[in-house]
């Protein structure tokens, strides 16, 4: 049986027990009251008891922890499962994100209750490195590798939130090493690839296309565009990005005008620009564009998975093409104008340098230009 012992010049009270091998050990309490330490050395001694027939399992364990736990704080031990707490902390996030980022970490959650499986519904700190790492095993299977970086960068996230609420030790998903990442496809289109695209497009796709060719930006900022966001009579759009909140005024270039002028405007100036698309998500606009490429010839296209002989979790190969690389032939053509390197990022959004040059694809003709200028030292 348990016994509660003072060891000289110690104020609490220790907890003297044989543990499963047969062993007298002590345990501390934390506690100078008596009461109390007398109840925690019963609840000590009855794990041990179990421990030594080898009926101690995890769920029981974890019993006797809650439960002294609340004998020595009068509170019960918050012990949240996988899913209650990825829902609040979700619920928390929807303050703190843009909608796109938050759909990406509701995608997470999603991937992660098919991961975990039953254990989805075990507290948050009964998750291990193993079934981190088979999270992200079963993601690099059906998506690509930045994409499965991405995914389990938020669940790091999610764990790290956990761990600082106190409902975890560690974060096993940040132990957890990420997935070598091809290097994107993703060019700029030709004018050539862009007269096409334009033959094929509706009034509204013409539109979205001559937006993302000459302001830059992504797809779900310019289906969401009102009336409202246009200055036909100073020549600006102007609006705020949902993915960075950026402000953005840039000036609307000569085609894109004259595309304007040939709309019938509406009473309404919150009227949106793109009625059929504006409340698409991005994903669903993405793959409305991947038609428009189709019809003109520069991507296969399906609008199921059945129609391209995959399965619904195979990766995507979009053909290094898609709306995106719009934004990248803008910031491409502005180079090739030589507009500097700080007006093209003013124009498309971009925030650093760095990210500028990954977006720039300068033609051959402009770097033999440039070559040509410089002096022969030979002669």
């Amino acid at each position: 049986m348990a016994s509660i012992h003072k060891l000289p010049n110690c104020k609490n009270w220790f907890v003297q027990l044989t543990n499963a091998d047969g062993k007298r050990t002590f345990r501390a309490t934390h506690t100078a009251d008596r009461k109390l330490a007398r109840k925690l050395a019963d609840k000590y001694d009855e794990a041990a008891r179990q421990a030594r027939a080898r009926r101690l399992t995890e769920a029981t364990a974890r019993k006797f922890i809650k439960e002294c736990y609340e004998l020595a704080n009068l509170e019960p031990l918050q012990s949240d499962t996988v899913r209650a707490y990825a829902e609040a902390w979700l619920k928390r996030k929807e303050s703190e994100l843009a909608d796109s980022s938050l759909r990406e970490y509701k995608k997470t959650v999603d991937h992660l209750a098919a991961s975990l499986g039953k254990r989805f519904e075990r507290p948050m700190d009964t998750i291990s490195r193993q079934d981190a790492a088979r999270f992200r095993d079963s993601l690099t299977s059906r998506v690509s590798g930045s994409t499965t970086n991405k995914y389990l960068k938020i669940a790091r996230v999610l764990w790290g939130s956990a761990q600082r609420d106190g409902l975890t030790l560690d974060n096993p998903f940040a132990l957890t090493p990420t997935v070598r990442a091809s290097k994107g496809k993703r060019r700029p289109f030709t004018l050539a690839e862009l007269k096409r695209i334009l033959e094929v497009c509706n009034q509204e796709w013409r539109g979205m296309v001559l937006l993302g060719l000459y302001t830059g930006q992504r797809i779900g900022d310019l289906a969401r565009l009102t009336w409202a966001n246009t200055d036909t009579v100073n020549g600006e759009i102007y609006f705020t990005t949902g993915k960075t909140g950026r402000a953005m005024n840039i000036p609307i270039a000569a085609p894109l005008m004259r595309y304007f002028e040939g709309l019938a405007a509406p009473d309404e100036p919150d009227a949106p620009l793109f009625p059929n698309l504006v409340k698409q998500p991005s994903s669903t606009l993405s793959k409305g564009f991947r038609s428009v490429l189709g019809s003109a010839g520069l991507a296969e296209y399906s609008a199921s998975h059945d129609g391209t002989g995959k399965g619904r979790d195979s990766k995507r190969d979009n053909g290094g093409l898609s709306f995106h690389c719009l934004r990248h032939t803008a910031t491409s053509l502005l180079k090739n104008a030589g507009v500097g390197e700080a007006v093209a990022m003013e124009i498309v959004g971009h925030n650093s340098a760095a990210v500028s040059q990954r977006y720039t694809h300068i033609e051959t003709s402009v770097l033999r230009e440039a070559v040509n200028k410089l002096p022969d030292v030979t002669r």
